[in-house]
């Protein structure tokens, strides 16, 4: 079955905030709209909506959403291929780089538990 993202049941994305994947979609919409071209990034929709990130455990799934609400809008405008793809590969890049922080980050916590332990 083909179901468009619009048409997927809504997802509870951060529990912290109680934010739902909907929610976050139309922020960057609205984001998009504003400045089809800017770096969205999890504070930034958080900021937008009055939230703030907590344990930020869902920030990766933010990304994924702003990856795939960008990629979505550009198609709908028919926005040249060229100019999507080279800004979605910065997007990607970004993702994988808060990504490995974000391990780095973890790792290092677990070790100072471990050393204090």
């Amino acid at each position: 079955m083909n179901v468009m993202f619009d048409e997927c049941p809504t997802m509870l994305v951060c529990s912290c905030n109680y934010i739902t994947d909907k929610e976050i979609k139309a922020v960057i919409t609205e984001m998009l709209d504003e400045d089809c071209w800017q770096l969205i990034v999890p504070g930034k929709v958080y900021h937008a909506m009055g939230k703030r990130g907590r344990c930020c455990g869902c920030f990766p799934n933010v990304v994924d959403l702003i990856i795939r609400t960008t990629e979505e809008y550009h198609a709908l405008r028919k926005t040249e291929e060229t100019k999507v793809i080279n800004f979605m590969e910065r997007l990607k890049q970004f993702h994988e780089e808060q990504k490995a922080a974000l391990a780095e980050r973890r790792q290092a916590l677990t070790a100072s538990r471990r050393a204090a332990g």
